[in-house]
């Protein structure tokens, strides 16, 4: 993999644009030769169909937490609201809006204990199989463009493994990562900002969501790379008396017109706007080998270019006025690009350092073992231009223009990701279609108090968003002996051989909650 990103593409780099901003105690502001200035019309990109292969699933593991329940055997309405939602187990839909053909259903829920990544057997999520037999009643052969969605981030790909086989036969299938699922809002308590995520938190979220064929529609669409001219500002060859000032940092300072100038920042750590002067200030700690600070630093400059800055070292972080300190210097290159060249690079980048520290990153880094960089690059233009600068109007999470956090939440935030492949069904034939996961429970956690320990839900939906017309699904739970089942609406019964139910197809949704079987102890 290492040598197949070896190519990076910064694009229109002038060495003679490159200075040594060599140390600047004074406040000296170095005007730079401007660009003409480029029209800050921010294009508008069209749907979001990033995607890859997805050849013989993904390698797979699990984890293991916690939660409790009471029985409860009745209507969707009485349904446990979790604090961490998993969101529910989706019907297999097409891209064709009236496909032609018919289906049967059937889902199991296996409660096989899973081996953790320790190696231990862990009771927690199930093994899904949701198979389809897909029946053809007209006189001509119908060949369909399949959508499987599964509700999950791109962290959670490797422990959801997916896979699809056709007529028993395993089969490749593209993978479509759709936008994200949730939306923004405050931290309670009156707050009206849009600085949190607000993930789906009950299936009804994601009725409103996928009702209507919007979100899937925007899938499969296409989406025009972000060829916006940018100015780009990189700082490397870091020096400071680290050895004196432990937290020694620098910062960025300058002046520019907001109804002209947009700037994203990548690998600065503090961002501050004095409102009397109209100065913008970023700054990061000098990085020194020892913090694991990022050694990328960039600001991405739209629009009009900045007329000048100021760089000045700090004692640390607060850049407080009497702080200032020498000895603290960098080099700045300034190019001009495309935004979405600088993003690619900055996916390789990105990508690149989570493979080699995994442990740093953790459940990120393993974003890095199945995401290619262009579909990295495509879902974060889409996420800026639906929230971020890009925006009309930017969330109050990322009107800042801060980069860092916005490219690592695209790569962990709760999405429906739909496997996409082709099938012909034969005139007056069928052909079996099933889908197989692993599906992460709903949850307490563990740390809260809620006597609902060791409680895992799950949810299923019959019709939703299906351009299938269905004429029959049941449902089953295997090794049901492994868990005890604490509410539902199901109708299993697994202690009197009840462990297979026909499902209402005017019911949209079903619920299912378990808790694991003691292990006897010696």
């Amino acid at each position: 993999m290492k040598a197949e990103r070896l190519f990076r593409a910064i694009g229109l780099v002038d060495e003679d644009l490159t200075e040594a901003a060599a140390e600047t105690p004074v406040k000296k502001r170095p005007v730079w030769r401007r660009y003409a200035a480029a029209a800050a019309c921010l294009m508008v990109l069209c749907g979001a169909g990033a995607a890859y292969l997805v050849t013989g699933g993904f390698r797979g593991h699990g984890a293991s937490a916690g939660g409790s329940g009471i029985n409860n055997a009745g209507s969707a309405a009485d349904t446990a609201v979790f604090m961490s939602y998993a969101g529910p187990v989706l019907p297999l839909t097409t891209a064709d809006e009236n496909p032609g053909v018919t289906a049967e259903r059937h889902t199991d829920w296996d409660f096989t204990p899973r081996t953790d990544p320790e190696g231990y057997a862990s009771q927690w999520g199930a093994a899904i199989t949701d198979g389809y037999i897909l029946s053809n009643p007209i006189d001509t052969d119908v060949t369909l463009t399949l959508l499987y969605p599964i509700v999950g981030g791109i962290k959670d790909l490797l422990s959801i493994d997916p896979g699809l086989t056709v007529n028993g036969e395993t089969v490749g299938a593209e993978l479509v990562i759709d936008d994200y699922a949730g939306g923004f809002g405050g931290a309670g308590g009156g707050d009206t900002s849009t600085l949190n995520l607000r993930y789906p938190s009950q299936w009804m979220d994601y009725q409103v969501l996928l009702d209507g064929g919007d979100y899937r529609e925007a899938a499969i669409g296409t989406q025009a790379p972000a060829d916006i001219p940018v100015t780009v500002y990189t700082f490397t060859d870091f020096e400071a008396p680290a050895e004196q000032y432990q937290a020694a940092t620098q910062a960025v300072t300058f002046t520019a017109d907001e109804a002209r100038t947009a700037v994203l920042s990548y690998g600065f750590e503090g961002y501050g706007w004095d409102e009397r002067t109209g100065e913008v200030t970023y700054s990061y700690f000098v990085p020194d080998g020892q913090r694991r600070s990022k050694t990328d630093k960039k600001l991405i400059v739209i629009g009009t270019d900045l007329t000048g800055y100021t760089l000045q070292g700090y004692r640390d972080g607060g850049c407080d006025p009497g702080e200032e300190i020498d000895g603290v210097s960098c080099t700045v290159t300034r190019s001009a690009t495309t935004l979405h060249e600088v993003l690619l690079t900055l996916c390789w980048e990105i990508l690149d350092t989570m493979e080699e520290n995994p442990g740093y990153y953790g459940w990120l880094s393993e974003a890095a073992e199945i995401l290619n960089p262009e579909t990295y690059c495509l879902l974060a233009e889409r996420a800026l231009e639906q929230y971020g600068l890009l925006s009309d109007k930017p969330v109050d999470r990322y009107d800042s223009g801060r980069l860092d956090e916005l490219m690592d939440e695209v790569l962990s935030v709760d999405r429906v990701l739909y496997l996409k492949m082709e099938v012909t069904v034969p005139t007056g034939g069928t052909a079996e279609v099933t889908a197989q996961y692993w599906k992460a429970p709903s949850f307490d956690f563990a740390c809260s108090g809620s006597d609902r320990r060791n409680l895992q839900g799950y949810d299923l939906m019959t019709t939703l968003d299906s351009t299938l017309t269905f004429t029959a699904q049941t449902a089953s739970v295997s090794h049901a002996e492994n868990v005890q089942i604490t509410g539902q609406n199901v109708g299993f019964d697994p202690e009197n051989g009840v462990t297979e139910v026909t499902l209402d197809l005017n019911q949209p949704h079903y619920y299912l909650e378990i808790q694991p079987v003691p292990k006897e102890t010696d």
